[in-house]
């Protein structure tokens, strides 16, 4: 349940940052969601490998170059959603930066009602 909750709010992060951001489109609420789940399956199995095999260069940079996977993360879902565009790395990185702490601040309401009901 808690999961879908995540899915949900992470589509709805979508949404919001597609009107806000000049270069980034959805064409609906469904691409939206299908996003989130692309998102989260890239997160899950594709950038795990990518860290590994870029672990020197993260080193180097002090973890910097773990934005720079991100936005490649943003960019391969978009190379496989049809209705969601990212116009330009610089894009996704600003995508994957504002994605990021707007899932932080909804996120943040699911754990304030987890311990209220404690």
């Amino acid at each position: 349940m808690k999961f879908l909750l995540r899915l949900l709010l992470s589509a709805l992060a979508v949404v919001v940052l597609s009107k806000v951001l000049p270069n980034v489109s959805v064409d609906n609420y469904t691409t939206a969601l299908i996003v989130a789940v692309v998102l989260s399956l890239l997160n899950f199995i594709v950038k795990p490998i990518m860290v590994i095999l870029t672990l020197p260069i993260t080193i180097v940079t002090f973890g910097l170059f773990l934005l720079v996977i991100n936005a490649a993360i943003i960019l391969l879902a978009d190379h496989f959603i049809d209705g969601f565009t990212v116009n330009g790395f610089w894009w996704a990185l600003l995508f994957s930066l504002l994605l990021s702490f707007l899932q932080s601040i909804l996120f943040s309401f699911l754990k304030s009602d987890k311990k209220k009901s404690k």
